[in-house]
């Protein structure tokens, strides 16, 4: 059975489309200018910005933030981890930039990766926008049709110190290794446009700037504004009860890095082997390494002079694995690498094996193998692994590691990235080389632990991957007695 004929299409000439089609486009490009003036309207009034444009009305303690930096020109927001401190400041910071003609605003922190992070945040927000405000975004800044941008830096002081900025977004203050010397680049910049800088951090150690402009009299011009975790619970918050158990099991025994990071005050314990303050000045940065540091991409090949080290483990704690480059006499954490419980060593051992091949070798790698024996060692060494050695953890071996680590540390010898992670736990580089305590033991030795609940498997991958950069040697008790 033969169908009808098909019909040709109707060719239209010019006259006959292009009428509507203009039209059209007239119509679209007006309903855009009308969006775009309702926006900038709208970002007149930050509160009615965010629930109209950006999708979410922000908590009474957020409304708290707002209206301090409405009215201040310096805001210190100290406030406990997942409350929403990044959030509510990369709307700030889009606020500003719709709202004002020529602006130019900084997101500034411990390293630029942090700071690209932030800006990646912002561009969230900034797609919720009529596409007639901004530019195509890039992954260091972001530009506005109006002539304002907003742009991530690293932390070195003599790039900002080269310009005039009306806005700074300070990033985990208390986190930023050369505090002082970039708020002073910080204040030269802002100070031609009487500009504003909101300064946000969960505590850490008290000896930084972050400590004084939220306690300092001489820092008295700072708005201060603290949110512990009572004030993040639902339904006056984003934190569910089931969210804060979660987090009181991953804390353990650490009631210090709970008043720091869930009430968002300074607390350290006497006792922790590394002190906050130690751990903060080794962040890597221009100025105190030579470079702003960024781990590795484990997908792409680099050339150093490598060391590693491997902390096993499988159920209860977890596997993790550290890479140190040795430049210049100074030994940089280039990758650091966490794995999921539980953990089949076949997966370690191929990820290492995929590495050393990737990173042309490793000078060597030492290998906590006080569970499984030699074993593990023969099974690297057929996987075609090479110069991995084993290290027996006791007392003595275990103090030996722990001091060349802080010895490495206060002689500035040592730095890593300031690194955070999601998965497969909540953590971040300060937080996990600060876990470890010690006791002077009666025969002068000194014994190592962690608060039940804790994990040190970060800390004793790093210890093992500056042991070894040395030579294994017989370990002598005398020589790490105390007095």
């Amino acid at each position: 059975m033969h169908g009808s004929p098909k019909k040709k299409a109707k060719t239209m000439l010019p006259h006959e489309f292009l009428p509507q089609w203009l039209k059209t486009l007239e119509h679209k490009r007006k309903v855009d200018i009308r969006k775009a003036k309702e926006t900038e309207e709208l970002a007149k009034d930050y509160s009615k910005f965010c629930r109209r444009q950006l999708g979410f009305e922000p908590f009474s303690y957020q409304n708290e933030l707002i209206k301090l930096y409405e009215e201040n020109q310096f805001v210190a927001a100290r406030w406990c981890r997942q409350s929403g401190k990044s959030w509510i400041a990369s709307g700030l910071l889009l606020d500003d930039a719709v709202n004002n003609k020529d602006w130019y605003l900084a997101v500034v922190g411990p390293s630029w990766r942090q700071t690209k992070l932030n800006i990646r945040r912002i561009s969230m927000f900034e797609r919720k926008l009529p596409k007639d405000l901004y530019l195509k975004p890039q992954k260091t800044k972001l530009e506005f049709s109006n002539g304002s941008i907003i742009e991530a830096f690293p932390n070195n002081a003599e790039t900002i110190r080269g310009y005039t900025l009306n806005r700074v977004w300070w990033d985990e203050v208390n986190f930023t290794a050369n505090d002082v010397d970039l708020m002073d680049a910080i204040l030269f910049a802002l100070g031609t446009t009487n500009g504003k800088l909101l300064a946000t951090s969960t505590p850490f150690n008290t000896d930084s700037l972050f400590w004084k402009m939220c306690n300092h009299k001489d820092y008295s011009d700072f708005a201060r504004h603290h949110v512990s975790f009572e004030r993040v619970m639902a339904p006056n918050g984003p934190w569910s009860p089931t969210f804060l158990q979660r987090i009181r099991r991953q804390f353990g025994e650490d009631p210090m890095r709970w008043r720091r990071e869930m009430e968002a005050e300074w607390a350290e314990d006497e006792d922790t082997w590394l002190p906050q303050s130690l751990i903060a000045q080794c962040i890597g940065t221009e100025k105190n390494c030579g470079e702003d540091l960024q781990p590795w991409n484990p997908d792409k090949g680099y050339r150093g002079d490598l060391f590693a080290g491997l902390d096993l483990a499988q159920t209860r704690d977890y596997c993790v694995f550290a890479v140190l480059d040795r430049v210049n006499d100074q030994l940089l954490l280039r990758h650091l690498k966490i794995f999921q419980q539980p953990t089949k060593y076949a997966t370690v051992i191929g990820y290492i094996k995929t590495l050393q091949d990737r990173w042309e070798g490793f000078q060597k790698l030492r290998v906590d193998f006080t569970r499984e024996g030699p074993s593990i060692i023969s099974d690297m060494d057929e996987a075609g692994i090479s110069n991995a050695e084993g290290v027996h953890f006791s007392v003595a071996r275990k103090s030996e590691m722990a001091s060349l680590l802080k010895q490495r540390m206060m002689s500035q010898r040592l730095f890593y990235p300031f690194l955070t992670w999601e998965k497969p736990y909540r953590g971040d580089i300060c937080s996990e080389l600060n876990v470890e305590r010690f006791e002077l033991r009666r025969d002068g030795a000194i014994s190592l632990s962690h608060p039940n609940g804790t994990h040190d498997d970060v800390w004793w991958a790093t210890a093992l991957a500056v042991y070894a950069t040395v030579e294994m040697k017989q370990f002598e008790l005398e020589a790490f007695k105390f007095g």
